[in-house]
């Protein structure tokens, strides 16, 4: 039963993190189409270039994929004690999911909201880390 929650679970994270792709996809062919339009930003006001936005949450995307991976490997021998800390870390990397599709839904962010965003990803990347090491 636990592992058909994990699965569930994982597999519900699992579409999160495609839908974000998918976000971030379609975002730059729509940038692509104008070529440089008005809709790009500009850094004036703390703001980013939307170029530079768009890398920074690929390469975030890509991190929780990565995580995502080591995740689904650890299921495999996890210790019931361990399954609260994954679960803890799974709802961490939810809600940067979800501040990120925030930021690409209002097609802005600021460099401020950018560095906390990627601090807090390095947060979530030591949780996993220490995981590993309680395996």
């Amino acid at each position: 039963m636990k592992k058909l929650a994990i699965g569930i679970t994982l597999s519900v994270f699992l579409f999160g993190i495609s839908f974000a792709f998918a976000q971030m996809g379609g975002g730059m062919m729509e940038g692509q189409k104008g070529g440089m339009q008005q809709g790009q930003m500009m850094e004036h006001g703390g703001m980013m270039e939307h170029g530079q936005m768009m890398g920074d949450m690929m390469g975030m995307s890509n991190q929780m994929s990565e995580m995502m991976g080591k995740m689904s490997g650890m299921m495999k021998d996890m210790p019931a004690g361990n399954m609260k800390m994954m679960s803890g870390v799974m709802a961490d990397m939810s809600h940067q999911m979800m501040e990120m599709s925030k930021a690409m839904g209002r097609g802005k962010i600021s460099t401020k909201e950018m560095k906390k965003m990627q601090d807090r990803m390095t947060e979530i990347q030591k949780k996993m880390s220490g995981m590993e090491m309680h395996k």
